[in-house]
Formats: C-alpha cells, sequence, structure tokens
C-alpha cells in the first residue's frame, strides 16, 4: 500500500534522512521507533509532502506522490493524526468531526459518526463541547476520529499517546486494536514499546535518519540488545 523508497530529506541545508526506506501492506500496523530526533516525525512529514524529498520515492496505492502537494497525497487516502493534535479550539466536537468527514477511497463505506463514537465513546459524552474545553487524551482521540471520518486507506499518527494519562493511553491503544480488528492499516509513532508490541506487525528502527533495523514484533521482542542500544529500554 505504502512504499517508501530511499528517501532523502533537508531542513535548509542540514540533512534529516538518509535513504530511508519502509513499507505497509494492506491490513497491517507498522511502528516507527527510535529516541527523540532521530527522523521519525521527519518521515512521516516527507510522506505527506509537508517537508520536502529530495531523492527517492513515495508510492501509495501503486501511484508516485513525493511530487504532489499536501492536500493531493491526502486526498488519496492517507489520514494523518499530527503531533500536537492541531483540532479547532472554537469547534464543537461534533463540528471537528464532521468537518473532515469525505469518503477518499479506503473502505467500501465511508466511516459514521455511530462508529466512531463506537470506537471512542468518551466523546460520545462531549459532543456539544469546544475543542478547547477537552482534556488532552479527549483531544487526542478527537485528532484520530477526524482522521478516520477522511475514511483513509492508512492512519497515520506521529506520536500517538505522548504526554496523556495512563488511563486515556489505555483507551486510546484500546480504540486502535479495534481499527485493526477491522482491516485498518495503520503507521503508528510512540515510545511506548510494550503498546506497541501488543497492537503491531512489523517495526522500523531509526538512528541519525537512517533506518538501522526492521522486522516482527517476535524478532524485536527477542533482540535485547537492539533494545537497549537504539531505544533505551
Amino acid at each position: 500500500m505504502l512504499r517508501v523508497e530511499q528517501i532523502e530529506t533537508f531542513y535548509g541545508s542540514s540533512q534529516a534522512l538518509f535513504g530511508v526506506s519502509l513499507e505497509v501492506h494492506d491490513g497491517e500496523v507498522v511502528t516507527l521507533l527510535g529516541r527523540n530526533g532521530m527522523g521519525k516525525s521527519t518521515t512521516i512529514k516527507s510522506i505527506f509532502g509537508l517537508t520536502p524529498v529530495t531523492n527517492g520515492r513515495i508510492f501509495f496505492n501503486n501511484k508516485e506522490v513525493q511530487h504532489l502537494p499536501s492536500y493531493q497525497i491526502a486526498r488519496q487516502g492517507i489520514g494523518l493524526v499530527p503531533e500536537g493534535r492541531q483540532i479547532f479550539p472554537n469547534l464543537t466536537v461534533y463540528e471537528n468531526i464532521m468537518v473532515s468527514a469525505a469518503h477518499r477511497g479506503g473502505r467500501k463505506e465511508p466511516y459514521t459518526l455511530e462508529e466512531v463514537l463506537e470506537i471512542f465513546p468518551r466523546l460520545a459524552e462531549r459532543l456539544n463541547n469546544y475543542g478547547n474545553q477537552l482534556s488532552g487524551g479527549e483531544q487526542q482521540m478527537l485528532a484520530i476520529v477526524r482522521a478516520l471520518m477522511t475514511t483513509p486507506k492508512l492512519l497515520v499518527l506521529d506520536e500517538a499517546t505522548e504526554g496523556l494519562a495512563p488511563l486515556v493511553r489505555k483507551e486510546i491503544w484500546s480504540g486502535l486494536g479495534i481499527l485493526k480488528s477491522r482491516g485498518q492499516s495503520i503507521l503508528v509513532i510512540d515510545k511506548n514499546l510494550e503498546a506497541l508490541m501488543k497492537l503491531a506487525d512489523r517495526h522500523y528502527v531509526l538512528e541519525n535518519g537512517t533506518v538501522v533495523w526492521f522486522g516482527t514484533t517476535t524478532e524485536l521482542a527477542n533482540n535485547e540488545e537492539l533494545k537497549a542500544r537504539y531505544l533505551g529500554v
């Protein structure tokens, strides 16, 4: 579904990515792992065209997309849950959800309001609250639901549970587990390795803008040296 081939990305004269390659297959959950500043978020931004790719290619559904503007990349069927959530503070929860409702060709049937509220029922109690009246965890749930309402073929989360209370993190992981069980493809960044290994099929580890390891959850779980060296576990 998503194929990233040897991409290089710069911030001005400083190179951030050095030949990063990865794949996400249909119905699969894949993670980007690594310490802070290693290129995970830059990889996401490059996939979405938010940070221009200077070399390499990105394919989504066998279509080359790295030359497209961000809005056209999103319209191919990729939904982003950005770091920092970026919900609309002066819109209600209901308005935040419905403003993004579309059918981008992901599933045969678009996500409905009822369906997404079943996945994150806490939001059903907050429909008339404004975005700035929500807790951080509720805002993150709202950001996920807003992305789902575009009916993406691939859901991308940059820092899925960063800075959230343990109970709220549990609700988010539960919701992502429901999405996986329904065949939703997901690419996710997070630091909660234990939760990620319960959810994901495969993992990519980045160090200084380079993929230094990739493999399955079983392979990662059994590689203590890798976790200690690159993930600080």
